[in-house]
């Protein structure tokens, strides 16, 4: 490698930057809000210390609040390409840095492929794809700052280091292993610059971690169990091996999505017994331990919480063991002279390994776009709906088809939208979606307006005549029969015999997500359709029937 510019592996980091940044963006264009980041958009929108400094679950996230407050401010919420741009900068930030502390140890071309993998960690893809992990991954960016700042071993670097640790601390929780390494510097350090006149700087940010815990963090929920830390050695095992499985291309399927972190084991295996064979020729450098007790912290403390949905394999866990391992390994490998075989050979398994997680990342993008296109339905549905739905009205998984819009209920996501804007599909955009928001469209309008119906047994009166009257008869092309319907009261004359059965659709084309009981041969049904916010889009009423049914508005 020698021969080569030396200039060139910054020329090819700075391509798979802009390659992976670009990808990101192209991926996630038609994304709008999904999960969680419903929660601090309906309810942290007036800035107070409540607002700012309660915690998400378990995690403090003063800093993403913040961050969403801005944004709001500046570009409302009927677009999330400013997030997502945010996302792509701090994602951008992690990788330089990453980059910086390895090629300090290792090189250039090694810091190189380090990166790229980190870039491309397909099966990290709630990481890479999803703005609200920010506070996630804030928390890493300033975290290896720290380390970074740590490195100059002088009075100024410290205060830096300070500074970024409570910053780390105040993105999530994730900032609590970064106080392990501070902590582990000042010991491991402690002959040369002393320990008390270093102590603040990680003492300072855990006193004000430690404040807000008892003002706001003592309230978040905790998973903290006896079971849970009798559990974790073996936790750890299976998500440090999973990590590293997907850092090879191994830890997810291409084919099926499958994630399992068996293949990880090998290379877990394969990877102590180096650092072993490291040992024997001396003794590892002081940042090799700082860095093993954020990782350490990390790991443990992830598995001191865990409960159902947050296994070993759950992906966001992915991106911060790839990191860890990576620091470790560049502080293990310190000297090492690379020859050019060895580094062709780490090049070919880190391109093969980021041929598979592009596939993977991509999928993740599917299920984020799936999810959008049935979140931009759901709140197009309240917004067609809110001269009459219930100001208590709520996106439950059993209405909206998705657990990940139950933050949203309908006072708050319209004060929301007068305040900000929208990011629901229009109803002329509903027209041209797909066929799944169309169909989720008409199932939450039929609840928000809501449609009503009233069943009166024994009501038809074969002699009485009606004007303004649509009279569908058996055989009547198509099946079933269809009449459009007007806001208001309508009624529906079933003739004497069988049950007949009346479906609704109003976006929806092709079918009729909106079942209705019905009703029995004799009855008439007064059904009630609410006038609305979308006039030009009328409801469908679609009878089958063996004998004649009249639709009255």
């Amino acid at each position: 490698m020698d021969r080569l510019p030396r200039h060139l592996p910054y020329l090819l980091f700075a391509a798979a930057l802009a390659g992976s940044a670009a990808l990101i963006l192209a991926l996630s264009v038609e994304f709008t809000f999904f999960g969680d980041t419903w929660a601090t958009l309906m309810e942290r929108r007036d800035l107070s210390f409540d607002t700012v400094f309660a915690p998400h679950n378990e995690h403090i996230n003063v800093m993403q609040v913040l961050l969403q407050r801005a944004q709001l401010a500046l570009f409302g919420m009927s677009s999330t390409t400013p997030e997502l741009l945010l996302l792509v900068l701090f994602l951008v930030v992690v990788a330089i840095l990453l980059f910086v502390y390895v090629e300090r140890r290792i090189g250039p071309w090694p810091a190189l492929l380090a990166t790229s993998i980190v870039l491309f960690l397909g099966p990290a893809w709630e990481v890479l794809l999803w703005p609200f992990e920010i506070g996630f991954i804030g928390s890493m960016l300033f975290g290896l700052a720290m380390l970074l700042a740590l490195e100059r071993n002088d009075r100024r670097g410290d205060l830096i280091a300070s500074a970024c640790l409570l910053a780390a601390l105040a993105f999530s929780s994730l900032g609590i292993p970064f106080v392990a390494a501070a902590a582990a510097d000042v010991l491991l350090k402690h002959r040369e610059r002393g320990v008390w006149q270093r102590a603040a700087l990680f003492a300072v940010p855990v006193l004000l971690f430690g404040l807000w815990y008892l003002g706001w963090g003592s309230d978040a929920e905790s998973h903290l169990s006896l079971r849970n830390v009798l559990a974790s050695p073996r936790f750890v095992a299976d998500l440090v091996a999973f990590g590293v499985a997907c850092m090879a291309g191994l830890g997810t399927s291409p084919y099926g999505g499958t994630p399992t972190p068996v293949w990880g084991y090998p290379l877990v295996i394969g990877l102590l017994v180096a650092v072993g064979l490291r040992a024997r020729k001396g003794p590892f450098p002081t940042a090799f331990w700082v860095v093993g007790a954020a990782a350490t912290a990390n790991w443990f403390l992830t598995a001191f919480n865990q409960f159902p949905g947050r296994a070993p394999i759950t992906n966001r866990y992915v991106y911060a063991t790839a990191i860890f391992v990576l620091l470790l390994a560049a502080n293990a490998l310190v000297g090492l002279r690379w020859g050019r075989q060895a580094l062709v050979a780490a090049a070919l398994a880190t391109l093969i390994a980021i041929s598979v997680n592009v596939v993977v990342l991509k999928d993740g993008a599917n299920f984020f776009r799936d999810q959008s296109v049935i979140a931009k339905a759901n709140v197009a549905a309240i917004e067609i709906a809110r001269r009459t739905v219930e100001p208590d009205f709520q996106l439950t998984e059993d209405v909206s088809g998705t657990p990940s819009l139950i933050n949203v209920y309908a006072d708050k996501y319209l004060e929301a939208v007068d305040d900000y804007g929208s990011p629901a599909y229009s109803p002329a955009e509903l027209t041209t979606a797909p066929t799944e928001a169309r169909r989720r469209a008409d199932i939450v309008l039929s609840q928000a307006l809501p449609l009503s119906a009233l069943i009166q047994r024994d009501a038809f009166d074969v002699d009485r005549a009606r004007t303004g009257c649509t009279v569908v008869r058996p055989g009547d092309p198509p099946v079933p029969r269809e009449v459009r319907l007007s806001p208001g009261l309508t009624r529906i004359e079933v003739a004497p015999g069988p049950h007949a059965d009346f479906f609704l659709r109003r976006f929806a084309r092709r079918e009729y997500p909106v079942p209705t009981k019905g009703g029995p041969g004799g009855s008439v049904t007064e059904l009630r359709v609410p006038g609305d916010e979308a006039p030009r889009y009328p409801w469908y009423l679609g009878v089958e029937a063996s004998q004649p049914v009249r639709v009255c508005g």
